[in-house]
């Protein structure tokens, strides 16, 4: 049974940081993506940044570019999102999910084999 954890969430002040991490279980880590998505109150879940699991291939939405870092531990099975200077439209419930890796660059909710529960990121001006 695939099993993703997403943890990490919290409140930060703009311009803080947190990281978000997604233990990942029941399906081989290095032949996907995962990726990380996130839904604002009132909008429609959008996808935030992913990591090919096998060679380290990343890629992130505009809006976090040179702020998030997305990176993978295949020893703990483990994603990890780094969200530095954070600004208060970073706040959303974050998810993690696994997708093939061709889905990577696009991020197509409808692509996504399995979710994890969401994590709350609130960020205060």
């Amino acid at each position: 049974e695939v099993q993703l954890q997403a943890s990490g969430g919290g409140s930060a002040q703009a311009g803080g940081s947190l990281r978000l991490s997604c233990a990942a279980s029941g399906f081989a880590f290095d032949e996907y993506a995962i990726g990380w998505f996130r839904q604002a109150p009132g909008m429609v879940r959008e996808g935030v940044s992913s990591i090919d699991t096998s060679d380290g291939d990343t890629y992130y939405r505009d809006s976090v570019k040179g702020r998030f870092t997305i990176s993978s531990d295949s020893a703990q099975n483990t994603v990890y999102l780094q969200m530095n200077s954070l600004k208060p439209e970073d706040t959303a419930v974050y998810y993690c999910g696994i997708l093939r890796r061709r889905w990577r660059l696009t991020l197509p909710l409808n692509r996504v084999d399995a979710w994890g529960k969401g994590t709350l990121v609130t960020v205060s001006s």
